[in-house]
């Protein structure tokens, strides 16, 4: 089965938690600190690999974890790094963030790769905290968070060359007889409905072609699966476009080449600028002398006057009696060796995630933290409460240890270095007022 759209959620693995340990000595207070660091949590890495063609697997298993760090140890034990969660996709996987819409990665080639989701850093163990002054901290650094988010992937076919024209047009007929692909093939319209791809080596050279299925009107709107359809075209870097030269149902070429090319262009202009040759396929049907076959005869000859005005050129092929498909072919492979000596390299946004991370430097490293101001009545009047928030707040916070005066200082330090106790003195700190760190409240002194 053919899968090409998933969503999934992603959590890499919390930071272990460093150690509060103390080594066991004679006439040495407490024995000395000891306590390791946590290991660093695991990563959520996805990785294109050849092997994959659908993304059909991702539609049985929605939830996938990368390990925790385990937590630090006595005598200075690190704890063990969590293992890296590796999730395989499909080369041409565009990982979106579910949330914000940002593209975090477009694995387009086989082996790239890149970290969605980082892992929590491991928590300094007590050991880390020891100075001059505070000489048996009893306290150690909880590890970092793991990282959640909900991303969508996408696979979008890759391929050199891609067949495109209404349905029944006969390029699946077409890829069979350029390729060894057997794609299904009936006298009924969307017998394509995923895409096909063959490999043609031909002229000492070798492309992918890709059948994809029938467009119709309004497919730029979504109209038949529109959406699906057109976007394996986006990737490929030339169009070969197959119309009905015959008119085996009535269609009309010039209308029908009309009609696709303005779906292209409604859909995506760097789409509809593609280089593009013309199948003219069932010429095998252009036989006889009776006034319905002149008049098709008539109208394939307008069509290609009308093509080559535009400087696109027209092949006459019977992809079912295997005439003219060498021609097309040959100049198929020169228009994809002249595109690829041209082609730009596409840059495709990628958001940063390397930069929510936060990597302490020092004791005190100065980040964000939230003030909000609020108002609680009392009956002898009213009392502020400033409620403080932010990433590296909450990690200190659910460090420390609120029997041990040393841990508290370290909180309460951080505050200030952080610009938070500035920012409170501004909105209106004073002596009494409640500041809030979670559903811890304590009363606010000058000096503490």
């Amino acid at each position: 089965m053919f899968v090409d759209k998933a969503k999934i959620k992603i959590r890499s693995g919390k930071g272990g938690n460093g150690a509060v340990s103390f080594r066991r000595e004679p006439f040495v207070p407490e024995g000395g600190p000891d306590g390791g660091d946590g290991g660093n949590g695991g990563n959520v890495v996805f990785v294109a690999d050849a092997g994959l063609r659908t993304l059909m697997d991702f539609r049985y298993k929605k939830k996938y974890e990368a390990e925790n760090g385990q937590d630090g140890m006595k005598s200075k034990k690190f704890g063990k790094r969590g293992e890296d969660l590796v999730i395989k996709v499909p080369p041409g996987t565009v990982v979106t963030d579910n949330e914000t819409g940002f593209v975090m990665k477009d694995l387009r080639d086989a082996g790239d790769s890149f970290v969605a989701a980082k892992g929590g850093r491991g928590g300094r163990g007590n050991v880390r905290f020891k100075n001059s002054v505070r000489q048996a901290p009893n306290f150690a650094e909880a590890g970092g968070a793991a990282r959640e988010r909900s991303v969508d992937l996408e696979l979008k076919l890759i391929a050199d060359v891609g067949l495109v024209g209404f349905p029944s047009t006969g390029k699946s007929t077409l890829l069979s007889a350029c390729t060894r692909a057997r794609p299904k093939i009936a006298e009924y319209h969307f017998t394509t409905v995923t895409p096909n791809l063959g490999v043609v080596e031909a002229f000492g050279t070798g492309f992918v072609m890709a059948d994809i299925a029938g467009i119709i009107e309004g497919a730029h709107k979504g109209a038949g699966m529109g959406f699906r359809f057109l976007k394996h075209i986006e990737r490929t870097k030339v169009l070969i476009h197959v119309v009905d030269a015959a008119g085996s149902e009535g269609r009309d070429p010039k209308e029908d080449f009309d009609k696709i090319n303005t779906e292209l262009t409604l859909y995506s202009e760097s789409l509809a600028k593609k280089p593009q040759i013309v199948c003219a396929n069932k010429m095998d049907l252009l036989t006889g002398d009776g006034e319905e076959t002149k008049k098709a005869i008539k109208k394939y000859e307008e069509f290609r006057s009308y093509a080559e005005d535009m400087g696109i050129k027209v092949f006459p092929v019977s992809a079912a009696a295997k005439t003219g498909i060498d021609d097309l072919l040959k100049e198929t492979a020169a228009l994809l060796a002249e595109t690829e000596r041209h082609r730009e390299e596409e840059i495709t946004e990628t958001f940063d995630f390397e930069k929510d991370d936060i990597a302490m430097d020092s004791d005190y490293r100065k980040v964000n933290v939230s003030v909000e101001k609020h108002k609680k009545e009392r009956i002898a009047g009213e009392e502020k409460i400033f409620i403080l928030s932010g990433k590296q707040l909450k990690k200190i916070f659910d460090s420390t240890n609120f029997n041990d005066m040393g841990s508290l200082r370290y909180l309460y330090k951080y505050i200030e270095k952080s610009g938070a106790l500035e920012e409170m003195k501004v909105l209106g700190l004073s002596e009494g007022d409640t500041v809030r760190i979670e559903d811890f409240e304590f009363e606010y002194y000058d000096e503490y």
